[in-house]
């Protein structure tokens, strides 16, 4: 059976889930929607928790701002780097808890999934890398685990780098999306010993900057693919011409 797939956007969160069952999508979907209000009313108590872009003492007893507080700790970033993997993150917890052995949530780039099978992850790296397609055989993952990257050329979120795409895997969905923030902002081409030894929650790296690209750690096999882009994870972010395109899942 070919698994359902369902475009979701709420606020300027902008996923794609993949699922078997529809009741694992809409689990998914209530429990993002529910994550990203836990996030808006802790921010607006405390706006500085929205704004700065180094770790900050938090208060709340919320598993959701107390995945971002301390993804930013480990990768000494503002909590907001990893908002897309925590709401993907919380997501697939629900997907789980409804009884899902395969599911897939891609958020703008910041992937979290729990499956059953090996995965193919394709990486969008820009319009000069279309026909070439990187893409990853994730073998399968009983427990949830975390894909996500972040580029300083694709999308709309802030970066202080230059590269096409910063991949992190780790078993953490906040985690990785902290990491891919931090290294995106500081790795040039020749500079990846930035990150060894890489932190023990970090399984592996894979970065591309023009045609450079380097990876470290556990990375899984890589192939060449052609992913259609109307796959490809996007919503309209503030004015028309701003996009969030990144990484893109499928079966």
């Amino acid at each position: 059976m070919q698994p359902l797939r369902s475009h979701f956007e709420f606020r300027d969160t902008f996923a794609t889930i993949i699922g078997e069952e529809q009741s694992h999508i809409t689990a998914a979907k209530e429990a993002m929607i529910y994550a990203r209000q836990e996030i808006e009313r802790y921010i607006a108590r405390d706006p500085l928790f929205c704004s700065t872009l180094l770790p900050i003492p938090v208060q709340s007893e919320s598993p959701v701002i107390a995945a971002m507080s301390r993804a930013a700790e480990q990768a000494g970033t503002g909590p907001m780097a990893a908002v897309a993997g925590t709401i993907a993150w919380w997501g697939c917890r629900a997907m789980i808890s409804a009884g899902a052995v395969y599911g897939i949530i891609d958020n703008g780039g910041d992937i979290a999934l729990v499956s059953d099978r090996t995965v193919t992850i394709g990486l969008y790296t820009g319009e000069q890398n279309r026909d070439c397609t990187i893409a990853f055989l994730l073998p399968k993952k009983e427990q949830i685990y975390g894909v996500c990257t972040s580029s300083a050329t694709i999308g709309h979120s802030l970066s202080l780098g230059i590269a096409d795409s910063v991949t992190v895997f780790s078993p953490d969905p906040a985690v990785a999306d902290a990491y891919a923030t931090a290294l995106c902002n500081e790795i040039r081409p020749g500079s990846f010993g930035i990150i060894a030894p890489l932190p023990p929650e970090i399984d592996g790296v894979y970065c591309v900057i023009d045609d450079w690209e380097h990876s470290q750690g556990i990375i899984p096999p890589r192939v060449r693919v052609t992913v259609p882009t109307d796959i490809i994870t996007s919503g309209l972010v503030f004015h028309p011409d701003a996009y969030k395109k990144k990484t893109i899942s499928k079966e």
